[in-house]
């Protein structure tokens, strides 16, 4: 009886431990839901664009191009953003799986989850550092759009 109890007490702990990782994942699901919604209002806004491109020229024209260069950027950062995080959360979910599989075996699994914890944060800091970049170069070309 006294095995059964270390493995329930095992496997408690790691119910407990895996609590924050879930947190964060429900922090990069909710950031993920940002990010296709921006996708998506630079996707629409570039197909309008390019639908009324045909119908003008000269310098209306030359801004329409100009402002579908900064909305390829942008696109371009979400979608990094976006790979970011996903694999932030994919590491995530490897964290939690592995803390599991170290209650189950015995093994010191403390380093693994620790490396796969580090790796997790850094996607989720280069997923927020493209994020922040997108929504600069989104204020400015807004910016430049209604001063000219």
């Amino acid at each position: 009886m006294p095995v059964l109890d270390s493995h329930v007490f095992d496997i408690t702990r790691a119910i407990q431990l895996a609590v924050a990782p879930v947190f964060l994942l429900t922090a990069i699901g909710t950031l993920i839901n940002a990010l296709m919604g921006r996708l998506g209002r630079a996707i629409d806004r570039r197909r309008k664009l390019e639908e009324l491109l045909s119908a003008f020229e000269g310098e209306t024209r030359a801004s329409m191009v100009a402002e579908l260069a900064v909305l390829a950027k942008r696109i371009k950062l979400v979608l990094w953003a976006m790979a970011f995080a996903v694999l932030s959360a994919l590491v995530v979910c490897l964290l939690i799986g592995t803390a599991f599989l170290g209650a189950f075996v015995e093994l010191d699994l403390a380093r693994p989850v620790a490396v796969m914890f580090v790796v997790s944060i850094a996607a989720l800091t280069a997923c927020l550092i493209a994020f922040l970049r997108e929504v600069f170069l989104s204020v400015q070309a807004d910016r430049a759009r209604f001063v000219a």
